[in-house]
Formats: structure tokens, C-alpha cells, sequence
């Protein structure tokens, strides 16, 4: 890509206020969710986003009936682990997005509910990693913690709408660019990474070209796809970058001119936030479509 084609594609990934923002909330927030079952509750069970190769586990405040649990499709799991008051998923490679499977837990005690039904539905990359399930009355502690991450939600949403209004209010260019203060005077380093990615073999698309910047207080990642022979057109839905250890960026926003056709390239824009000069990698990207296929990407570091 051009140097100059490189700046005016920044400029646009970093200042539209009309960039595709992901509406998943990030695996990495404190805190876990919480599911209180009642006697009346709804039978048709909470939902749980599952994911392949990723554990999901849930935390009962009761002990199971172990050889109680009916898990529908068991054999595509890679791992179903049932402890005393804890069961523990990860669904194999088998498995597609958009697919979903009725859980069923009974609990020892015989008291009501003597049984609780959840339907896990996979999602092409992320999965809830912490489900704590209350079937009695809760203690003060419990309602002062969730008070306490209500609380540091509601700030994150502040900061989140104080951040898109900066925006949406800001001036086009490189003058949006200073005055929101996402450059400064250490402007935008790039880097091109193609040789160091290391493609998933199951990925949709074939990588052409991938290419990494940062700026003060975000990074970027720049993937020209191209369909393969025969696939149908794609669009990019969301995209994680996860490093390691599991932790994951907050990915800002993904960007795509237009869907990949037929036979041809084009490229997308994932930019998430770097606090810190110290993220540089490396990280595992995975972009999706609303849809089964999938594009990861290992290796994938910064400037």
C-alpha cells in the first residue's frame, strides 16, 4: 500500500465516527455474570456464548447431581468437567457459530428448582469465561460486589460516550487526529509483518499483506484478504486480539471499505486500544463474519 494511501486510510480508521464498533462485551472485564434461578423462573434457560478451543465454567452455589447433567451434542466437547458445584466447558473445533446446545444441571439437594436448563450458543471467538448460578437467597457480600462492577460499568460507559462524542465532534484529518489526542508529536510508527504472521490452517481467506501501527493511545492492524477460489464474498463482523496469556485488547472498532467479492482483495482495519508503549505482542487476531468462516492470525505484533 502506498505510504500516502497508508495516512488518509489511518485518517479514516481513526476519526470516523461512523466506524463498525463491536457491541460484545469484552471476556477481560472484571467480574463475572450472574444467573439467579427461581422456582417460576423462565424455562427456557439463560444463554451462554460458548466458543471453540475456549472454557467456559460455571459456579453453582449448590451441589450437583453429578450424573445428572445432560449436555446436548456431548462429543463435540473437547472437555466436560463436573466437580462438586462447578462444571467446566470447552467445546472442540467441531463445533460452529451461530450453533447451540441445551444444558441441563440437577441438583442434589432435591430443593426448588431441582433442576436449571442454559442454552450455550458458540460464537465464532468469544465465550463467557466466568458464570457464577445462585439458587438461594445471596449474601450482603455478593450484592456489594455486584454493586461495586455496576458501578465500574457505568464509568466505562461514560468514558466510552465522552470518547465517541470527542469524536464525532472533532475535525476530519490530522487535525482530528491532534485534537483528540490520539497522535502527537511521536506521530503514527508503522510496521509491515507479513512474513512474521502465522496463519491458522482453517482460515477462510487467504493473507496477502498485514501491516501494524501504533499511535499514542491505540494500535492498529491493516489485513488484506483475498476469497478463495469459488468462496463467497465476506465482510468482517468483529475481531479479537488476544495476547498470551488470554488477555485481551478492547478492540475499538473494525473498518472495511467494502465486502471482499469473488476472486479479489481487500482490506480491513481492526484498531484497539494500547494504553501502554509496552503492548506490543505478540497477539493472536481473529476476525469473523456474521457467518461460519473465520480468519486468525498468529504472531501478530507492534511497532
Amino acid at each position: 500500500m502506498p505510504s500516502s494511501s497508508a495516512v488518509v486510510f489511518l485518517g479514516l480508521l481513526f476519526t470516523s465516527a461512523a466506524a463498525f464498533a463491536q457491541s460484545e462485551v469484552s471476556a477481560s472485564v472484571p467480574g463475572a455474570r450472574r444467573i439467579e434461578l427461581h422456582p417460576d423462573g423462565n424455562p427456557s434457560g439463560s444463554e451462554i456464548g460458548v466458543s471453540a478451543g475456549l472454557s467456559t465454567g460455571l459456579f453453582f452455589d449448590s451441589e450437583l447431581m453429578r450424573d445428572g447433567i445432560e449436555l446436548e451434542g456431548r462429543e463435540r466437547f473437547s472437555l466436560v468437567d463436573v466437580g462438586q458445584a462447578t462444571l467446566r466447558l470447552v467445546p472442540s473445533s467441531r463445533v460452529a457459530p451461530g450453533e447451540h446446545f441445551r444444558l441441563l444441571v440437577r441438583f442434589r439437594d432435591g430443593a426448588a428448582p431441582v433442576s436449571a436448563s442454559f442454552l450455550l450458543r458458540v460464537h465464532p471467538a468469544k465465550a463467557e469465561s466466568l458464570i457464577e448460578v445462585y439458587r438461594g437467597k445471596r449474601t450482603l457480600e455478593t450484592y456489594q460486589q455486584e454493586a461495586r462492577e455496576v458501578r465500574a460499568e457505568l464509568v466505562r460507559c461514560r468514558e466510552e460516550n465522552s470518547r465517541l462524542t470527542a469524536e464525532h465532534e472533532a475535525p476530519g484529518g490530522l487535525t482530528g487526529l491532534l485534537a483528540t489526542g490520539t497522535v502527537d508529536k511521536n506521530g503514527v510508527s508503522g510496521r509491515t509483518v507479513t512474513k512474521d504472521i502465522l496463519p491458522s490452517h482453517g482460515n477462510a481467506l487467504d493473507v496477502i499483506f498485514v501491516t501494524t501501527y501504533r499511535a499514542k493511545t491505540a494500535v492498529a492492524v491493516v489485513v488484506e484478504l483475498a476469497t478463495k477460489a469459488g468462496a463467497q464474498p465476506w465482510s468482517a463482523k468483529g475481531a479479537t486480539l488476544r495476547g498470551r496469556t488470554g488477555a485481551e485488547l478492547k478492540v475499538l472498532r473494525v473498518w472495511q471499505q467494502q465486502r471482499i467479492p469473488l476472486g479479489d482483495a481487500r482490506s480491513i482495519v481492526v484498531e484497539a486500544e494500547a494504553p501502554g508503549a509496552g503492548v506490543q505482542g505478540p497477539f493472536s487476531l481473529k476476525l469473523w463474519e456474521d457467518g461460519p468462516r473465520t480468519v486468525t492470525l498468529g504472531n501478530v505484533t507492534f511497532p
